[in-house]
C-alpha cells in the first residue's frame, strides 16, 4: 500500500509539474498584419509609384477627353451630314477612350495584387524566422485573438525588421 501511495504522489506531483514546464516553454506572440503592412516602407514606396502611374494615365485619359470634346464642339457648327460623319470619329474616339479606361484600371489591379502578395510573403517569411529566432512556440495574426496582451504585440519588432531590411537594399 505505501508503494502505490508513493506511486499516486509522485505522479500527481509529475502531473502538477507539467502545466508550469508547459508554460515555461511555450512562447505566444501576435502580430497586427494590417499595421505591419501599412508601415513597411516597401509598402509606402510602392504606394507612391502606383499613384504616379495613375496620375500619369489620368493625364493621358484627360488628353482623349479633350478630344472628344473638341470634336463635339465642332459638331455642333456643321450641317446635318457632316454632324454623322463627325458623330463616327466621336464614337470611335469614345470607345478608344473607354478601352483605355478599362485596360489602365485592369493593368493597375494586377500590378498591386502581385506587389501585395509579394508584400505578403516578405512580412510572413520574417514572422517565420523572428520567431524561430526568438523562440516563439506560435505568432498568431492578431484579428483572430479573442483576447490579447500587449506584452504579447510582436508588431513593432517585425516592422522594424522589414524596414531594416528593406532600407539597406535601397
Amino acid at each position: 500500500m505505501k508503494k502505490f501511495a508513493a506511486i499516486l504522489m509522485l505522479s500527481l506531483a509529475m502531473a502538477s509539474m507539467a502545466p508550469a514546464a508547459f508554460a515555461q516553454e511555450t512562447k505566444i506572440g501576435y502580430v497586427d498584419l494590417a499595421r505591419v503592412f501599412d508601415e513597411y516602407l516597401k509598402t509606402k514606396d510602392f504606394d507612391k509609384s502606383l499613384e504616379q502611374k495613375g496620375s500619369s494615365k489620368q493625364a493621358e485619359r484627360d488628353k482623349m477627353v479633350n478630344e472628344v470634346k473638341k470634336l463635339r464642339d465642332e459638331a455642333e457648327l456643321l450641317s446635318a451630314k457632316a454632324k454623322d460623319e463627325k458623330q463616327v470619329a466621336i464614337d470611335e474616339k469614345i470607345k478608344v477612350l473607354q478601352d483605355f479606361d478599362r485596360n489602365t484600371r485592369d493593368a493597375l489591379r494586377k500590378e498591386r495584387d502581385v506587389m501585395v502578395r509579394d508584400i505578403l510573403k516578405e512580412i510572413e517569411a520574417v514572422i517565420q524566422s523572428y520567431g524561430k529566432s526568438q523562440g516563439y512556440s506560435f505568432i498568431f495574426n492578431d484579428r483572430v485573438l479573442v483576447y490579447k496582451s500587449e506584452s504579447n504585440d510582436l508588431t513593432p519588432q517585425v516592422i522594424k525588421t522589414l524596414n531594416d531590411a528593406y532600407s539597406k537594399k535601397k
